[in-house]
């Protein structure tokens, strides 16, 4: 039986929905065909992998998104756009944040989705003290271009 074409159907497909379904993406394939799938929708999108300690992840973070969306075009070099994606990028930080060990291991996928006037940062991983002990984590942040 041949093998059936894979398509993304989402319905109602927002900003945030957006950025979270490509921080969720497990391979390189995936991602790309999401990437185009969220284009053909009218977003600019990038991402990223950040892995580390939970005690200097946060710098990790925010040094990856800027990197990111300023070399994928997705922020210009302004203030306004600066100031939107640190404040997305620290909104989502928090919700993977939550109840983190202190020195646990953390393997993040960061994606960042804008549209015309906002931006959306998702963040999707595991992290954990001992191989035996990983958690899923996520966190998403939203900040208005203005």
């Amino acid at each position: 039986m041949p093998e059936r074409e894979k398509q993304i159907v989402i319905r109602n497909l927002s900003l945030g929905r957006a950025a979270m379904l490509l921080a969720l993406s497990s391979t390189r394939e995936e991602e790309e065909n999401i990437k185009i799938f969220l284009m053909k929708h009218g977003f600019n999108c990038v991402a990223t992998e950040i892995g580390g300690l939970s005690d200097n992840i946060k710098s990790k973070i925010l040094n990856a998104a800027i990197g990111a969306a300023l070399n994928r075009g997705i922020i210009k070099k302004e203030s306004k756009e600066l100031h939107a994606l640190i404040h997305a990028s620290i909104e989502a930080e928090r919700g993977l944040m939550l109840d983190m060990p202190v020195n646990a291991s953390i393997a993040i996928k960061l994606a960042i989705v804008r549209d015309e006037s906002w931006i959306a940062v998702a963040i999707f991983g595991q992290s954990a003290i001992h191989t035996l002990t990983n958690h899923e984590r996520a966190g998403l942040g939203f900040m208005h271009i203005g």
